[in-house]
């Protein structure tokens, strides 16, 4: 396995793992966009940032072996999608839980 694709097949790996959680118990999250932009954006914008900043500082780096070589400024694509996808599936397991205990989600009072 070619070692520059690992860390994309990781988190491809979550979004398939966690992509049931909508079919199957109707959470709902790809269908309210507004409402996951709304929890993305502060997340991504915050990591990002403190990433590029420590890169740049020194204070951290990526392996390049274990990462596309594709980059946004100092940070890699891999780190990028992470603050993406992470949210993405720690929304649909929050939600699916929701809906498997009949809790109301917040725009349902």
């Amino acid at each position: 396995m070619d070692q520059n694709l690992l860390y994309l097949l990781v988190l491809a790996g979550c979004l398939l793992a966690t992509a049931p959680l909508e079919i199957v118990l109707h959470t709902r999250v790809y269908a309210r966009r507004r409402r996951l932009l709304l929890t993305l954006l502060p997340v991504f914008l915050v990591f990002t940032t403190w990433d590029a900043l420590a890169i740049r500082a020194g204070h951290w780096a990526y392996d390049p072996r274990q990462t596309t070589g594709v980059h946004v400024g100092d940070v890699p694509l891999e780190e990028l999608l992470f603050f993406l996808v992470v949210p993405v599936c720690s929304v649909l397991a929050l939600e699916a839980v929701r809906a498997a205990r009949g809790w109301p989600a917040g725009d349902e009072r």
